[in-house]
């Protein structure tokens, strides 16, 4: 089943293009109503710090009230966060205005269904069909309401608190916390701090233009230099809707999403609270499946998305899942990918064990991996070149099995993805720069 509109996190594009347009905003939450029966009920809706979002948010709320739907609006709120609240008010559907790691120009729309899961592929696609629909307006006294729940962050962050162990804080740690000036600038230093830690704040300035740039999670090197040049603990950086992390140990060295979720999986393991298999996906590092191997717990791979991390959780049984990039999944805390949930259980086990994140990561080697997006249109379609599938073939019989290969299109941007790993880094790095200029051929 194909999808036209929704990709492997929701909605997203240019602001000002389609589908990035105020009324295909309004249109789809009438198509929203519409095709999930939600008049008589409540949705709630939630945003980054994009200038753009008080556009979105307007006609999202004006498409629901018309269709007889009331709107609890949460201001800016990590994606997680979002997810939670969907649970705690008993709405029948949340609402992200978020285009996570992208750039301030960009924005996008995702749904949770009650339970704060996302949606699924069906559901999204019943919405599709009727995105052409003229939008509902109901009767007078059947309009939906709108208020804002001004205390919607409150709510969040104490939630975040008690996924720490009852007692538990994180007082004697110095946290650099870098909120990539989005969702999460207020909730991420005022959760940690309310936990005792000491906490110095960057990217936590908003301006509606500055999010994800030079700062966050994809763009850590700030962070990095700051936790070296104020001797910290440790570094933690979100993305611009918080639902991914990436945190810098003591030395200024970045640990990212495989490292973490080993640092989750081994403290689980030696608890003996580890169930069901760990789930990365195809993009995970082989390093880490190799020191997982070695305490014989299993490893799962999935394709590329959180949304397919947490379906083989759910499959297998599992409950800690994440990607490379940082969307990290503890089925046991929250039902989503949420970057401060995650931040704060590594964080405790720094404390409890009293050891620094290094030496939490210090068990696991990761092989040199070099990846390269390559811009294309957006319709295109690796499958179609022979040329591609032979260079491939022709670059996996040089590493001789001592490496992995993976072209993927992104479901976010339109690039491809080239991904080599392998042992010996100048070999990889040839050898990824050769596929690229492949592609880059055929897609020009």
């Amino acid at each position: 089943m194909k999808k036209r509109l929704f990709g492997t996190d929701g909605i997203r594009g240019t602001v000002g293009n389609e589908p990035m347009t105020a009324d295909f905003a309004l249109r789809l939450a009438s198509a929203a109503a519409s095709a999930l029966k939600l008049k008589g009920g409540k949705v709630v809706i939630g945003k980054d710090t994009r200038l753009s979002g008080y556009m979105f948010e307007s006609a999202l709320e004006a498409g629901f009230v018309a269709a007889g739907v009331d709107v609890l609006l949460l201001g800016p709120l990590p994606t997680p966060g979002i997810a939670r609240l969907t649970q705690e008010l008993n709405a029948n559907l949340g609402v992200v205005i978020s285009a996570s790691h992208n750039a301030f120009y960009d924005n996008g729309i995702k749904f949770f269904d009650s339970s704060g899961s996302k949606l699924t592929d069906e559901l999204e696609k019943q919405i599709e069909d009727q995105i052409n629909e003229k939008p509902m307006t109901v009767e007078s006294s059947s309009l939906g309401k709108a208020k804002f729940i001004d205390n919607a962050r409150i709510k969040y962050q104490e939630f975040c608190s008690a996924s720490l162990p009852i007692g538990k804080d994180l007082s004697g740690l110095k946290i650099v916390f870098d909120g990539a000036n989005g969702a999460g600038y207020k909730v991420g230093p005022r959760t940690l701090g309310n936990l005792g830690a000491d906490v110095i704040p960057i990217g936590c300035s908003p301006n509606g233009r500055n999010i994800n740039d030079g700062c966050g999670s994809t763009q850590p090197d700030l962070l990095q230099l700051t936790v070296k040049a104020l001797n910290a603990d440790v570094g933690v950086a979100l993305d611009g809707d918080g639902d991914r992390l990436v945190m810098v140990d003591e030395k200024g060295q970045i640990i990212d999403g495989d490292q973490l979720l080993y640092v989750l999986a081994m403290e689980r393991f030696s608890e003996n609270k580890l169930r069901g298999p760990v789930v990365g996906t195809i993009m995970s590092n082989f390093g880490l499946e190799e020191a997982l191997e070695r305490k014989k717990i299993d490893f799962h791979r999935t394709n590329v998305g959180d949304r397919n991390v947490l379906r083989e959780l759910r499959k297998s049984g599992g409950v800690i899942g994440g990607e490379t990039s940082g969307h990290m999944i503890d089925l046991e805390k929250t039902t989503t990918g949420d970057g401060l949930i995650c931040a704060l259980q590594v964080l405790a086990i720094m404390k409890k064990n009293q050891l620094k994140l290094s030496d939490l990561v210090s068990g696991m080697s990761k092989y040199p991996q070099t990846n390269i997006n390559v811009e294309v249109k957006s319709n295109f379609n690796l499958e179609t070149s022979r040329k591609i599938q032979d260079a491939i073939s022709s670059a996996e019989a040089e590493l001789l099995n001592k490496g992995r290969i993976v072209l993927r299109a992104s479901g976010t941007e339109p690039v491809v993805r080239v991904m080599v790993e392998g042992k010996n880094k100048d070999q990889i790095d040839i050898i990824a720069k050769q596929l690229a200029g492949v592609v880059a051929e055929f897609a020009s």
